[in-house]
């Protein structure tokens, strides 16, 4: 009885999920929002030279497909029709870039990740075509600050490194796109006729787009100097771009021919799938990073407190594009993975939030865990992480406590920059993403914010934002995004539990943290060699460095003596 029950379901749409750390393809049913399977995989991150990040996009479009099939044949065992799939939302890791050879349908170079550093003397090199060296002079134009963290940076560094790219652009081979571009051509066609094309969302995150007319800028172009013959077309982020073709690779290709009609970045994703659609809604997505985003509505609002202005979304074709002020935390749920791959306190992810239970206090301890420098509301590339305030008592648990609370703090360092742009202070935050299971974390943040924490019963919202985009399309139409049709989602929240004068002391401590963790590296510390020695425009710095190579190379001398 229950099988062929599941056979009337109704309309399904499928949303892949494309993140820093792994791949995911879920399926909803779309009139109840309800999560029916879904098949995850891990990809690998390449760490070629210290502050360099990178992936390879091959293994990441293996990883969707691998998915897919996956997820489908899950759906078969539970006497699930995978032909009432009616379409497919894609949501993706933003910034990312990836360029690859039109002809071949191969990569020319690995995905630069957003976290790597690497384009710091690009940077360097750009600011100084800037009047006074303004790293918000396009903030009117793109809602970003000239950085290492947007795409336009590392598709320059690797026109400028990588020969084989350079001649690709040449001879009219290369194509340039963040993840969704590349996930969505080659399951198109690929090099057979495959859809070159992006969202409002995803363009808005290259510097290279007009975040209000919702185009490419020429101007930023040429200030960039990358050919516009590369770009995607940007198309609304819900809207049918193409079919799903055979994969042939693998056997079935169950979705042939199935429209791919939703396509987001993933924290406007979760803005979509935490039903933010009104002015003044906040969500805080926490995953490799940590993202808050608030709907500010059809105008793009310009923060005077370091936050990013993006493009929320844009449902449909002729629909007006709303927009996002945007905190955006970098080292969130990749500060546990490092304290498991890197320190080897923990065997998985989960005991982090044990052992920071058995501790109940960081005993003093402050972890700033700015391991690829501080984004919002900073956006300081010479900080690096640091942990302080250790005593002889100091063990791991307290450290993975302060791990957490760090996470805590950069959200609050966030909120509070958002209350103060947008004026009135939020009520809650709403709260997903893979830490949010961490009960231990989502209380921590409830006492540091000083509101309530409210997290959905079903947290997968990011793919859910990238499904209900893909349903309501035109030309599909099995998912209403009308307020009285939305399902009401059932919440779990978290209270205050401390006072809120040993919260500002807690705080207070950690702006103590921050400010020293900054001024660790030089500009162009990360560069490849290429960059400028601007580390010496300091008199006192240069000395210093300097100083500390003599005393280095002495030490190796006297070393030397020794053996």
């Amino acid at each position: 009885m229950a099988a062929s029950t599941r056979l009337v379901l109704g309309p399904l749409v499928g949303a892949i999920d494309q993140g820093t750390g792994s791949t995911r393809f879920l399926v909803f049913n779309a009139k109840t929002a309800e999560l029916l399977s879904h098949h995850q995989v891990e990809i690998k991150q390449k760490f070629p030279k210290e502050g360099w990040v990178e992936q390879d996009p091959r293994e990441i479009l293996q990883s969707v497909y691998e998915c897919v099939e996956k997820t489908c044949e899950k759906l078969t065992q539970l006497s699930i029709d995978i032909t009432n799939i009616k379409a497919i939302g894609v949501s993706n890791q933003r910034e990312t870039t990836v360029v690859w050879d039109k002809t071949t349908g191969e990569p020319l170079y690995n995905a630069i990740v957003w976290l790597d550093l690497r384009t710091q003397s690009t940077v360097e090199r750009l600011l100084k075509k800037i009047p006074g060296r303004n790293k918000n002079f396009f903030k009117g134009r793109t809602g970003l600050p000239l950085s290492t963290y947007f795409s336009a940076v590392k598709l320059r560094w690797l026109l400028d490194n990588v020969e084989e790219i350079r001649h690709a652009v040449a001879e009219g081979r290369a194509m340039f796109g963040t993840v969704d571009s590349w996930i969505i051509w080659s399951l198109t066609g690929g090099k057979n006729g495959g859809v070159h094309c992006t969202d409002v969302t995803n363009a808005s995150r290259t510097m290279l787009f007009n975040i209000n007319s919702l185009e490419w800028d020429i101007e930023l172009c040429q200030f960039f100097d990358v050919p516009m013959s590369l770009l995607p077309k940007v198309r609304s982020s819900s809207e049918i771009y193409g079919l799903m073709k055979i994969c042939p690779s693998l056997k079935s290709g169950a979705l042939t021919g199935v429209p791919i009609s939703g396509c987001l970045g993933d924290q406007s994703a979760a803005l979509v799938g935490q039903m933010c659609f009104q002015d003044g809604q906040a969500k805080n997505t926490y995953g490799t990073g940590c993202f808050l985003l608030c709907n500010t509505g059809s105008k793009p609002v310009v923060s005077d407190h370091g936050l990013l202005t993006t493009v929320a979304y844009q449902l449909g074709r002729d629909k007006p594009a709303c927009y996002a002020l945007e905190g955006s935390v970098a080292i969130a749920g990749a500060v546990v993975r490092w304290l498991r791959d890197n320190l080897g306190i923990v065997k998985t992810t989960e005991e982090v939030e044990k052992l920071a239970a058995e501790a109940g206090t960081s005993y003093g301890c402050y972890f700033v865990p700015a391991f690829s420098g501080l984004y919002a509301p900073y956006w300081e590339p010479s900080a690096r992480g640091i942990i302080c305030g250790l005593t002889q008592f100091t063990n791991k648990n307290h450290i993975a406590f302060a791990a957490l609370e760090a996470v805590c703090f950069q959200t609050r360092e966030i909120l509070d920059a958002m209350n103060q742009d947008c004026g009135i202070p939020l009520s809650q935050l709403q709260v997903d993403g893979g830490m949010t299971n961490n009960k231990i974390l989502m209380q921590l943040q409830a006492d540091i914010l000083c509101i309530p924490v409210v997290k959905p019963s079903m947290p997968e919202t990011t793919a859910l934002g990238a499904a209900m985009a893909a349903g309501a399309a035109d030309g599909v139409g099995v998912w209403s995004l009308n307020p009285g049709d939305l399902t009401a989602v059932t919440c779990e929240r978290f209270e205050p539990q401390i006072n809120p004068e040993e919260s500002e002391f807690r705080y207070a401590r950690w702006k103590k943290a921050v400010i020293k963790s900054m001024g660790w590296e030089s500009t162009d510390a990360t560069s490849n060699g290429n960059g400028d020695s601007s580390i010496f425009s300091s008199l006192p710095l240069g000395f210093y460095v300097v100083s500390s190579m003599v005393m280095l190379i002495g030490a190796k001398y006297i070393t030397g003596l020794d053996k």
